[in-house]
């Protein structure tokens, strides 16, 4: 019958990935050789070899040669693997992935990183804080590691000084802090010694938190990839005797024959027929995370690498752009307008550096502005890409939501999806109806235009918050009306009382008021009339697939106005309450504004009056939707009201 510490096991069965990090020389392979002993975790006869070893160099037994030795066998091609080593407790079982400490091997410190439940960060007593200590303590944050333990060492040669043991923890706690990040515990630790690793030391009995082996039991197994959603990265596609195979590996969750699948970012649909094992004589009826496998469908649709299969109730995130945290190891540094190979999942896409919103300094957290990301720097970006792509944020799952970067077949760069201001675009690109068909209409446009004397379309008005849009929109419809020609303002707030009422400003509502939006100044355009819209629409994408529902009478008109002057305007109180919390993800201040690349028409009202952008606006008109027949304008400018235009 299994006893007590065996139940125990069972229920933390899960294995747990702990990277050690830590700045070199402060300890780190003493502390994994003296781990592995205490815990009779010891490879056999390597004691002996250690022992051996040290008596013909005449020096003390050094735990450290323990990765030395692994090492050696690793470059002899036998099974040990130097970079990961097993060890075990009385509650479960361990990995430790072995990063290296020194600066030029980040990279590999990372790698290891990634794949990490929880980290082990060793710190010097005597040295105490370094800047690779804060580097690493913010890639553990970056990559998304969340359980730390972090052990300050060598407290022998710090003469087990409480004192001492406090102002690192101080310092590094204050740190953590500053990044997001709580370790669980700090726990003072003589790897040389012994104390504090599987036992209490005598020598610092003012210390009375948890042992490292106690603080790592207490940290929460790893959700099992079973567990999440499906995420089938699909890898090819074989045709097979009679049978085309879809082919790939299963990131997450389960997959049984009959299920329906749906393919991102395609959106297509199938039926799983059969689940196929490379060798098996006979298919399976049921597949889960890890397996690499193949499947047939009823439905013969087109599929390609790179799309990702998933239950339609929860699918990935579609769109082409979204935040990016990165670790940059590139010799060349990253630049807006750059453009790499990003590599997720099983895709690979083209990929342009939108922004870079922020450039962090590791050792005081201080972040900036800047024009280029150099070797082993940390920032934020945003990424684009040329069409949709299917991915998840890195917090919700991790396989489908952290990517490399490319440049001239060498990893340059690597990070995790941040989708923060960012909607998922599904929504927009989802047709969920069937059976529809398109109605044609007896008047055609052509007629609608003779009878009007002018051409219809969408003057689309795009800029932040303040910059003038509706100031801008309302007065150009009123000098159009008062010339007879059939114009009409469709305004966000306007549509929000009514149409788009039950819409907020998550970025999938604001991307969906546009969608709205855009579908209704199209039906109005068709109508015969010009319309003007007056929407901040922050997202290009939106915007853009507003223009592809009649690219021909879409009109982008950049209302342009800095930052710092629509904040000055402010005519709603808007930026005021944004400024203070109380309005969240505020466009501008807290989500964000993707300005035109190529509008029709731009209008800097920092430099601009009211009067001067409406003549520009009736010259526009004139030029483009009036055509042939002329323009009388007696008084172009003599109505504008300026007190409908606080501020400009």
């Amino acid at each position: 019958m299994a006893g007590p510490i065996s139940s125990e096991r069972a229920l933390n069965a899960a294995l747990l990935r702990v990277v050690i990090v830590g700045h070199v020389d402060h300890g780190k392979s003493t502390l994994v050789g003296r781990l592995l002993y205490d815990t009779d975790s010891f490879p056999e006869g390597k004691l002996e070899a250690i022992q051996a070893m040290c008596e013909r160099r005449g020096m003390p037994f050094e735990w450290a040669f323990l990765m030395d030795a692994l090492q050696a066998e690793r470059d002899q091609g036998i099974t040990i693997d130097a970079s990961q080593i097993r060890f075990k407790t009385a509650k479960r079982d361990y990995v430790i992935i072995d990063a290296p400490g020194h600066k030029e091997f980040l990279k590999n410190m990372v790698s290891g990183a990634a794949s990490a439940d929880a980290a082990l960060l060793v710190i010097d007593a005597h040295e105490g804080v370094q800047e690779q200590s804060r580097r690493h303590g913010y890639l553990l944050h970056l990559l998304g590691v969340r359980q730390v333990v972090v052990a300050i060492n060598k407290m022998d040669l710090a003469d087990y000084s409480e004192s001492r043991f406090v102002k690192v923890e101080e310092e590094y706690r204050r740190y953590l802090a500053g990044i997001g990040v709580e370790a669980r515990h700090i726990i003072p630790v003589s790897a040389r010694e012994g104390g504090g690793i599987v036992r209490r030391s005598d020598r610092m009995d003012w210390y009375d938190g948890p042992t490292v082996v106690e603080a790592l039991d207490g940290f929460q197994p790893p959700v099992p990839p079973t567990e999440l959603p499906l995420r089938f990265p699909i890898q090819d596609v074989y045709k097979f005797d009679h049978r085309r195979l879809i082919v790939g590996r299963i990131e997450s969750g389960r997959l049984r024959v009959g299920d329906t699948i749906l393919l991102s970012p395609s959106n297509k649909a199938a039926k799983v027929a059969s689940i196929e094992n490379w060798g098996a004589s006979v298919p399976s009826l049921a597949a889960s995370a890890g397996q690499s496998i193949a499947v047939t469908l009823h439905e013969q649709i087109f599929i390609e690498r790179g799309q990702v299969a998933s239950h339609a109730e929860n699918p990935p995130i579609e769109t082409n752009v979204f935040r990016a945290n990165i670790f940059w190891l590139g010799h060349k540094p990253l630049k807006v307008g750059n453009r790499y190979k990003l590599k997720l999942h099983t895709g690979e896409y083209r990929a342009e550096v939108q922004s870079i919103d922020r450039i962090v300094e590791v050792a005081d957290l201080s972040s900036q502005k800047g024009e280029e990301v150099v070797k082993n720097a940390v920032a934020e970006v945003t990424l684009r890409t040329r069409g949709l792509v299917a991915l998840d944020e890195f917090s919700d799952n991790s396989h489908t939501g952290r990517f490399v970067l490319v440049e001239d077949y060498a990893i340059v760069g690597g990070g995790i999806v941040n989708m923060k201001g960012y909607p998922d675009q599904r929504q927009s690109v989802t047709r969920k109806a069937t059976n529809i068909f398109f109605v044609d209409h007896r008047v055609d446009a052509a007629s609608r235009w003779q009878l009007n004397g002018h051409r219809s379309g969408v003057l689309w008005l795009t800029g932040l918050s303040g910059a003038g849009k509706s100031t801008l929109a309302l007065e150009l419809e009123s000098q159009l009306f008062r010339k007879g020609y059939q114009v009409y303002v469709l305004d966000g707030d306007n549509l929000r009382n009514g149409l788009n009422a039950n819409l907020g400003f998550l970025p999938e509502d604001r991307a969906e008021n546009i969608r709205r939006a855009g579908e209704v100044a199209a039906l109005f355009a068709e109508a015969g009339l010009i319309v003007i819209t007056a929407f901040i629409s922050p997202y290009r994408a939106d915007r853009d697939r507003v223009r592809a529902i009649a690219p021909e009478g879409f009109h982008e008109v950049y209302v342009k106005a800095s930052l710092a002057t629509c904040e000055r305007r402010d005519p709603k109180g808007l930026y005021r309450r944004a400024r203070t919390g109380e309005i969240p993800d505020f466009t501008g201040v807290s989500s964000p504004y993707e300005a035109p690349e190529t509008p029709e028409l731009t209008l800097d009202t920092d430099e601009l009056t009211v009067e001067e952008s409406v003549a520009r606006l009736l010259e526009y008109v004139e030029k483009n939707l009036v055509g042939g027949k002329g323009w009388e304008d007696q008084s172009p400018l003599g109505s504008v009201n300026q007190l409908g235009a606080p501020g400009l």
